[in-house]
């Protein structure tokens, strides 16, 4: 293995380069297939094991298994299901998070019968994403979807699962008409959409989720997701895929389970402890889960053996998982400084809703509302009784919440002064879309003192992990460029001022990846589970792939991404995919048949200016030509001594 090493002082960044292994490329030959793309929701390749998921591991073992992963930052569903649709990164999608700033109050045109509500929607929801579609062209991402692609090519195409990323698979299908869904092409099944599946026996109606999150004092969650999911590997094996096979036609079909990550975000193993956190019984039966309805797919493709030898399978997981952390900041267990998490958090009815100590959620909200001396109003709570246009103010400094002021934002976001008035423009200076382990903060106005007094205010803070700045604000110390990490480009949709990642860090350094803890904005308690930040244990996604065109019993060390499987899968197709950004993932070639062992990557790394803390956001990434891995990044004070590998 040849290595060089090159710096380059650019600007505020310092740019270190680590070359590695390299390999020629090569085209691979088109063939007809049938695709089955299968989503493990949440899943980290530390949890494949022979007891837990020996399905997946048998997938790794004996096809391609792709040691070298990555999931899109910000480390959301959504972000990464609009990489998985498309092959775009998210400057290009506009997907920045699970919860966003539209640019306007959804539904502000009464779609779907509802008035104007928040400015901050968490868009894993169907009516939202028509909305979105409604108000940005007919599609909010902007690039056309691998299902779209192949309906044009008279594929059949299907998405069942977890509502919010199944639909955005062929978004354009459910742009409203009149108010309302159009019947679409491709079939669509998930928490909140049926279809007709009388003829397998199955029930027209998806079985609810029931999984408990519980609270400050009662554990969530003891059980995995199983009943829905085992709905949705039936309407799968015992309805679509029969019906596909039918008609003679090849398909496209996306299965995204919504285990583990739903039973790891809400399990009760682990209440205000991080340990075992999410590697308790309750993850591990959610792993299992998913296993099962990944075994119980193949188990139906292996039966009919045309369909087998036809069938290419890519897995994957939109991101990776860690504990939360609501109070301790680091291993040793030191207690968080923040302003918030000084005050006690009372419900209607008087009780304690958050441990005295621990951050609430919308703790960045109220930080920083408090550092800019400015109120604060919920965009997700609307006065009661009220004209009906007026968001909920915030004040935490209050003995406990009324009718009509909140004492912490419900979900955390918030929009930081104005008149908290519902309007098609904003009057607020600031707004938080608060998502987990990373929180978006725009600056509707663009001013640049604003984004100053902000950065100089979260630099002091000891829950930062890193600290991202849109581009058109120039170079602000302690911060890299939204550029650095892809959040810049052909999106329509408002881009974040800052992308704040939180702190992470690991309760067993021996086994950082499985033992990985990040403070989350979140209303979730310490020691359930959480992703969404720039840790690696939330970067490093399973990922894997089996099938006529895939190597089998091969590893590839080479850097992967979700943005890389529509360009893969359109290469097996013998798809041409027309774009709008230039922010694009790459054809693996050395997973297919005939394709090179390996391919030319670097590392590197990115160190910003110092802030007047003394510590800087560092970046450390690897490169595949002009194609962009983000390992993991963390807010220091720089080391020489660990100058390509600055978060170590």
């Amino acid at each position: 293995m040849q290595k060089t090493a090159r710096f380059v002082l650019a600007g505020a960044m310092l740019l270190l380069t680590l070359s590695f292994t390299y390999a020629e490329s090569s085209s691979h030959g088109k063939k007809h297939r049938n695709v089955i793309i299968f989503i493990a929701d949440g899943l980290r390749p530390g949890s494949v094991n022979s007891t837990d998921a020996p399905t997946l591991l048998s997938v790794r073992n004996h096809g391609v298994n792709f040691v070298n992963s990555h999931a899109l930052f910000p480390t959301f569903t959504t972000p990464n299901g609009s990489a998985i649709a498309t092959g775009h990164y998210l400057g290009d999608t506009g997907d920045f998070s699970n919860t966003i700033y539209s640019g306007y109050p959804i539904f502000n045109t009464g779609n779907f019968g509802r008035t104007a509500g928040t400015n901050t929607p968490f868009i894993e929801n169907n009516p939202i994403l028509a909305d979105l579609d409604d108000h940005y062209n007919g599609n909010y991402l902007t690039e056309e979807t691998l299902l779209q692609v192949a309906r044009s090519h008279g594929y059949n195409t299907a998405s069942i699962g977890k509502v919010g990323p199944v639909a955005i698979q062929d978004v354009t299908q459910i742009n409203p008409v009149g108010h309302a869904f159009p019947t679409p092409v491709t079939i669509f099944i998930d928490d909140a959409t049926g279809t007709t599946l009388t003829n397998a026996g199955l029930p027209l109606v998806t079985p609810l989720r029931v999984q408990p999150s519980g609270n400050n004092t009662t554990p969530g969650t003891l059980l995995p997701n199983a009943t829905q999911q085992q709905y949705f590997a039936d309407a799968t094996t015992k309805a679509v895929l029969p019906a596909f096979k039918a008609s003679g036609n090849p398909f496209v079909l996306v299965y995204w389970s919504r285990d583990p990550d739903g039973t790891q975000h809400n399990q009760g193993d682990s209440l205000n402890t991080l340990v075992p956190g999410i590697n308790g019984p309750t993850s591990k039966a959610g792993v299992h889960n998913a296993d099962n309805n990944l075994k119980q797919i193949l188990d139906y493709l292996n039966s009919n053996p045309d369909l087998a030898a036809s069938t290419d399978i890519f897995v994957t997981a939109d991101h990776g998982f860690a504990t939360i952390s609501k109070h301790d900041v680091s291993p040793d267990g030191t207690s968080t400084s923040s302003y918030s998490a000084g005050f006690i958090y009372k419900d209607t009815t008087g009780r304690q809703e958050v441990n005295p100590g621990f951050l609430p959620v919308g703790f960045v909200a109220i930080d920083l509302a408090h550092a800019l001396n400015l109120p604060i109003f919920d965009p997700d709570s609307i006065i009661p009784g009220g004209s009906g246009n007026v968001y909920e103010p915030v004040d935490p400094t209050i003995p406990q919440q009324t009718a009509t002021v909140r004492q912490h934002p419900a979900n955390g976001d918030a929009l930081i002064g104005g008149s908290g008035n519902i309007l098609d423009n904003t009057d607020a200076k600031v707004i938080i879309a608060a998502n987990g382990g990373s929180d978006l903060i725009y600056v509707p106005d663009h001013d640049v003192n604003t984004a100053k007094k902000i950065i100089a205010f979260l630099a002091k803070q000891d829950y930062v992990g890193g600290m991202f700045l849109d581009d058109s604000f120039g170079r602000l110390p302690g911060t890299l460029p939204l550029s650095s990490i892809n959040l810049v480009g052909a999106t329509g949709l408002p881009t974040p001022t800052i992308a704040l990642a939180f702190k992470t860090f690991a309760t067993d350094p021996n086994n950082a990846l499985q033992t990985a803890v990040q403070i989350a904005d979140s209303a979730l308690q310490q020691g359930q589970g959480m992703h969404g930040s720039l840790g690696r244990d939330n970067t490093f996604n399973n990922m894997a792939a089996i099938g006529p065109d895939f190597k089998s019993h091969f590893v590839d060390f080479s850097p992967v991404g979700n943005a890389d499987i529509v360009p893969t899968v359109a290469q097996i197709l013998g798809f041409e995919l027309s774009s709008n950004g230039d922010l694009r993932g790459r054809v693996i070639v050395e997973a297919l048949k005939g394709g090179p062992f390996a391919v030319f990557f670097e590392r590197q790394a990115l160190i910003s200016q110092k802030a007047g803390s003394g510590q800087s956001t560092a970046l450390e990434f690897q490169r595949v030509g002009s194609r962009l891995y983000f390992d993991e990044a963390c807010f220091v004070k720089p080391n020489p001594f660990h100058i390509f590998n600055p978060c170590h």
